[in-house]
Formats: C-alpha cells, structure tokens, sequence
C-alpha cells in the first residue's frame, strides 16, 4: 500500500470509517461540520499526518488526529491505526425517575389512578 503525503478529507473521513460514504463525508463537508485544525473544511482540502480535525456527527464532536494519510477504504484495525481518536468521553447520563405507563386504549384514569399519578409527580 503506497502512503501519500496528503489525501482529501472526505476521502480520508471515509476511508478511516466516519462516514458510510464518501458522498455523506462531502455533504458533512459542505454542512461545515468538518473542521480541519480550527477552520472550516472544503471536501477538497487535504489533510497530513498531525492535522486535528472536529467531526460533527448526531450533534456530538469527535476530534480525530491523523497519523497516516490513506485513500482507499480499509478494513477496521488499519483505519484504528490511521487515526488517534480524542474524543472526550460523554458526560453520565442522568437516570430518569420512574414514569408510568398506561395501557393504551385503557380509557381516562379512575379518581384513585389520578390521585396515584399526581403523587408520583409530587403534586400532592
């Protein structure tokens, strides 16, 4: 496998396996949710080993760092090794307090089913 000094971002995005497609690299592109080393990136700008780029996908950023410039598609270990992920880990999930579910079609609550629900809401 021969090693350029530098590729297109839309080809390496899809190449490492953050997008699906290339198409959907180049649309991300376009949407400005790529950014290469602070700036907004074309489809067409190239990237090198060290440059930083900031991937919005599903309204998260992953900062990915390139260490290895490739093109063509490769399997998942070689695109883990072309990439240094430093991403920040999520924030916890709050956990969410029990919330009842009625049987649909089991028409409006009874006066003592209300009562239960107003107390479990705190509006006693």
């Amino acid at each position: 496998m021969t090693e350029a000094a530098s590729v297109r971002v839309d080809s390496w995005l899809w190449a490492v396996r953050v997008y699906k497609t290339r198409s959907a690299a180049t649309t991300a592109c376009r949407a400005g949710h790529v950014r290469v080393n602070g700036e907004r990136a074309k489809a067409a700008q190239p990237v090198r080993p060290g440059d930083e780029l900031r991937v919005r996908i599903n309204g998260f950023d992953r900062i990915l760092v390139v260490r290895q410039p490739i093109a063509k598609r490769v399997g998942a270990s070689v695109a883990a090794t072309a990439m240094e992920d430093r991403t920040p880990p999520p924030p916890p999930r709050e956990e969410v307090a029990f919330v009842p579910i009625r049987d649909r079609g089991a028409g409006r609550p009874t006066k003592r089913e209300r009562r239960d629900i107003d107390r479990l809401r705190g509006r006693s």
